[in-house]
């Protein structure tokens, strides 16, 4: 199938109030820091949202840049938390005032200025929904280490993000958590996909993954219900630690000719496997937000989503942008089998590609910045 079936008032004041000329609303200028922490050489989603942020608030007439705090490995985490807390964030190199501050991710919550928003990406998961797995894989002595640990991290967590902030969760499934674990209120706002020149050429058949390659992703799952589809394909993008198993995997099935392992792309080639797959598989475990999701859906391209699978889940309606399904092997196949015919591929393309459009980064900097 080809192209053609794709569906692609008052006064400024120092804070940033809007103002009105005519009929068009215009915003004064604002010194923006996205601050998000990092590890080194691992490439995450909350990268890319930061860098996005930024652009977003640059289409809208800020200065901004992407600042990033420590995050350090596991087990160190109360060391990143002071680092962060005793960075200066107030002032630009060039001696200007920083006007706001918005945060993504746990520890760079920590910082201080007297406009902080966060956009919470996650805070340290092994100590909140994932306590429960990674506590069973610890010792008695670890057990009790990491025990005083999380109680220590859940303390500091709660203070940070219940003195002042302004908090917006990126995800329903992120608000749940923040209210199951510390009562803390926020406002749910739905990251756009980044600024990229999606489009869409054609569906040919095969389902796109686009992830880091680790067991929360579940890849083996698509390659299992591909396997046991026959003439099915899929293409899985990104790098990580589970690389080598899920070759074997395929090798043990014996689809290599039918899935395939793209590694790490570069923003153009991200945007042409977006544009000439059926379909793209989300399917990750109780996943924060999952900007894939409104990736492929810019793309025009349904999106295959667990119902346990956390934010894309909140994304897709089933049957409408995509599926949503039990995440077992014989129901991610049926939807890979629906998604071999190219009409109905197109058809829940085009639906997504009409959600995508209600989420723009026009909306999501005012809203962050409260000149809505």
């Amino acid at each position: 199938m080809g192209p053609e079936s794709c569906d692609v008032g008052p006064a400024v004041d120092a804070a940033g109030v809007a103002s009105r000329t005519g009929q068009q609303e215009r915003y004064s200028s604002l010194r923006v820091l996205v601050v998000t922490s990092d590890v080194p050489l691992v490439e995450g989603g909350h990268r890319v949202i930061a860098r996005a942020l930024v652009q977003g608030l640059r289409d809208q007439g800020h200065e901004a840049e992407v600042f990033t705090t420590p995050q350090n490995r596991f087990g160190r985490q109360v060391s990143a938390y002071l680092a962060t807390s005793l960075t200066d964030v107030g002032m630009t190199g060039d001696g200007h005032t920083v006007d706001a501050v918005i945060s993504l991710r746990y520890p760079s919550y920590a910082v201080r200025h007297p406009r902080h928003i966060v956009w919470l990406n996650h805070r340290l998961r092994e100590y909140y929904d994932l306590w429960a797995a990674y506590r069973a894989t610890l010792g008695p002595r670890g057990r009790v280490v990491q025990g005083v640990r999380r109680q220590v991290l859940h303390m500091i967590d709660r203070r940070l993000l219940r003195s002042g902030r302004r908090v917006f969760a990126q995800s329903e499934t992120i608000r749940r958590r923040l209210e199951r674990w510390g009562g803390i209120p926020a406002e749910v706002l739905h990251p756009p996909a980044p600024q990229r020149p999606y489009r869409c050429d054609d569906y040919d058949g095969a389902i796109l993954s686009v992830a880091r390659l680790q067991p929360l992703k579940r890849n083996e799952t698509l390659i299992e219900a591909v396997a046991a589809t026959p003439g099915a394909h899929a293409r899985i993008a990104g790098e990580g630690p589970e690389l080598e198993r899920l070759q074997v995997l395929v090798e043990s099935l014996a689809v290599s000719d039918r899935v395939e392992f793209l590694g790490r792309l570069s923003e153009d080639r991200l945007v042409a496997e977006y544009a000439r797959c059926s379909a793209v598989w989300y399917g990750a475990r109780a996943e924060d937000y999952g900007l894939v999701t409104l990736e492929a859906f810019n793309s025009s391209k349904p999106v295959v989503t667990c119902t346990d699978s956390g934010g894309p889940a909140e994304l897709v309606e089933d049957d409408v942008t995509g599926f949503v399904v039990e995440p077992t092997i014989d129901e991610v196949a049926t939807a890979v089998r629906r998604l071999q015919d190219p009409q109905r591929a197109a058809e829940l393309g085009r639906q997504a590609r009409e959600v995508a459009q209600e989420h723009s980064w026009e909306h999501a900097v005012e809203t962050l910045l409260g000149t809505r």
